[in-house]
């Protein structure tokens, strides 16, 4: 009885978290689940309850939700998922994540200290961005920081960057779920353990969303590069 009890525990802060800031469900969740149950189960579980957290985020902020913007970041995921499922893998995934850590975290520091200006991106930046995104998470599962880092960059209000995160991880959670699916990689421990945790992890986003609600544009984005710097660290430390 205490595992499920845990587990809903760690998915409500999870959701809280996402709540805020449109991502990093996983950055907590995965971490604490994985002293609780086998982390091949901790990933697919993660997976599910972020179908919860991004549909339920995308219908908060369907109104801020520009197809121009969140398009071209899921088409073009497509193609870089396959190809970081085929020529990524065949580099060391050590040197991907470490190399992508040191990135996450001068960038994060950079930010956090010198404030810099967002500007009008050219539109092919979100082709590369999504591109980047499906590869990297194809090739160690960690695809979010380059999608993250284009809207952070670029001229949107924090609702428009919120809603298109949570579009873009929308769409990549039920692709990664029907993926974990058709591979059995979901089975019904791990379908019971979502079901029991599902209304708590619900629960952290709408309470994360209220927050949110009341966090002015240039303190949204300094939470946004502090977890960004926190998933850095992780990606450097973690064997």
């Amino acid at each position: 009885m205490l595992t499920p009890l845990l587990v809903s525990i760690i998915f409500l802060l999870a959701g809280f978290i996402q709540g805020v800031s449109g991502f990093g469900s996983a950055l907590v969740a995965i971490p604490l689940l994985s002293l609780v149950i086998d982390i091949k189960a901790a990933v697919p579980l993660c997976i599910l309850n972020s179908l919860v957290i991004t549909t339920y985020l995308s219908l908060k902020m369907r109104r801020h939700l520009d197809s121009e913007k969140l398009l071209p970041l899921c088409l073009a995921a497509i193609p870089g998922i396959i190809v970081g499922s085929t020529i990524l893998k065949q580099v060391s995934s050590t040197i991907i994540r470490v190399s992508l850590g040191i990135m996450l975290i001068t960038y994060s520091l950079f930010s956090l200290f010198t404030k810099p200006q967002p500007r009008k991106l050219h539109k092919a930046w979100s082709w590369i961005a999504g591109f980047l995104s499906g590869a990297i998470g194809a090739a160690f599962s960690a695809g979010g920081p380059p999608t993250i880092i284009y809207t952070t960059m670029s001229d949107w209000n924090k609702d428009a960057i919120k809603a298109t995160l949570s579009g873009f991880f929308l769409f990549n959670s039920y692709l990664i779920a029907a993926v974990h699916a058709i591979n059995g990689l979901t089975t019904i421990e791990i379908f019971t353990y979502f079901m029991i945790s599902a209304p708590f992890v619900l629960l952290g986003t709408v309470l994360g969303t209220i927050c949110y609600g009341k966090i002015p544009r240039d303190r949204y984005l300094q939470i946004i590069f502090a977890f960004l710097a926190g998933m850095g660290i992780m990606m450097v430390l973690v064997n």
